[in-house]
């Protein structure tokens, strides 16, 4: 229990103790979209950081975090605290535990006090920007905070908009980790962004008014392809297609249609393999081998890529064949055995009133 583990850590704290809740995230679609403008289709999980603070007896603050100082340049003091972090979501699966362990923390050095969530969500990506050095856009800050249970959230990262979007009844939702992370990520996330942004100056020169690869349809994108080097039309051509499979796949959920839901899912696991280039053997593995296992409808990577997880959405009632068959495959291709997590669209971050919900055993 994390308030029993607190109090083993400082047995000077404070009288009281609060906990804080982030949850991480899996993409259902809409990958490399949002620091382009575009859409994105989240859940956040039950898999979640929690943070256990108390105030300081002696002045000072112990914790490491990478957005206190963010808060302290907005405006907001940052009172001395101790502060214990205990998390749930494994770290460099592609299911956004940095941005769990951001708004947590930033929420438990808040500590009650009120900002406006979007605020939040945006100091905390700045954050992940100005000190880890990784140009993210706001889909993981986002949806830790405004995420609802039952639904994923259609995100508009260029007015920073949102829409519930309730998923049909009779699915289940997967992830799968791999268990790798490629050192190539953090540098190809880089190198991406600048394509995307070589591919929009050179775009402007037919449409003064584009700004991001948001403002691009399929129509302007084929008038500009030729002009643009290979590589650099292939990376906006899936950035462009792939906030249409967005806009497409809300429509198929709202109408519960399952079948294209799962099509468009492998669509973007196509792109983002070929196209985008983010993909890695580990991953294009794992989403041949769900394409060929009963009950399954589609399946793609999920997160920046080279490595993480894949998304896979199955038929309720699969998951347990799904599970055995995986698991054997992959450890007979690579000599792994992958973590499996169910993927329940959870509620966003906020203050955990309940110690007893928070799980125990967890690695401090």
């Amino acid at each position: 229990m994390i308030a029993a583990a607190f109090r083993a850590q400082y047995p000077n704290g404070g009288e009281t103790i609060r906990v804080f809740r982030a949850p991480g995230r899996v993409n259902l679609i809409g990958e490399h979209t949002d620091y382009n403008l575009g859409f994105v289709l989240p859940i956040a999980l039950d898999l979640s950081c929690f943070v256990a603070v108390s105030d300081s007896p002696d002045g000072a603050l112990r914790v490491y975090s990478e957005e206190k100082q963010e808060l302290i340049r907005a405006g907001y003091p940052v009172a001395p605290k101790q502060m214990l972090i205990r998390s749930t979501v494994p770290e460099g699966s592609g299911l956004s535990s940095s941005a769990a362990l951001e708004v947590s923390s930033a929420l438990a050095f808040l500590d009650g006090r009120a900002i406006d969530p979007l605020r939040l969500a945006q100091l905390c990506q700045r954050a992940e920007g100005s000190f880890v050095g990784m140009p993210c856009g706001i889909m993981d800050q986002y949806v830790s905070l405004f995420a609802q249970e039952h639904a994923a959230l259609k995100i508009d990262c260029r007015s920073l908009e949102s829409d519930p979007v309730t998923l049909p009844d009779g699915i289940a939702i997967l992830a799968v980790n791999t268990m790798v992370k490629h050192a190539l990520g953090q540098s190809a996330y880089k190198q991406r962004t600048a394509e995307c942004a070589q591919a929009v100056e050179a775009i402007r020169g037919l449409d003064a008014s584009v700004r991001s690869l948001r403002d691009v349809d399929m129509t302007l994108f084929e008038k500009a392809a030729p002009l643009l080097p290979p590589v650099t039309a292939r990376r906006a051509r899936h950035v462009v297609t792939e906030n249409e499979r967005v806009e497409l796949f809300v429509k198929a959920a709202r109408r519960g249609d399952v079948e294209r839901m799962g099509q468009l899912m492998g669509e973007s696991h196509v792109s983002l393999q070929h196209d985008y280039e983010v993909s890695c053997a580990e991953l294009d593995f794992l989403v041949d081998t769900a394409a060929g296992i009963e009950g399954v409808l589609g399946a793609r990577m999920t997160g920046g890529g080279f490595g993480g997880c894949t998304v896979n959405l199955l038929r309720e009632g699969a998951g347990e064949h799904f599970r055995r068959e995986v698991v054997e495959a992959y450890g007979e291709r690579f000599g792994i055995t992958p973590e499996i997590f169910d993927c329940r669209p959870s509620r966003g971050a906020g203050a955990v009133n309940n110690f007893e919900r928070i799980p125990a055993g967890l690695p401090l």
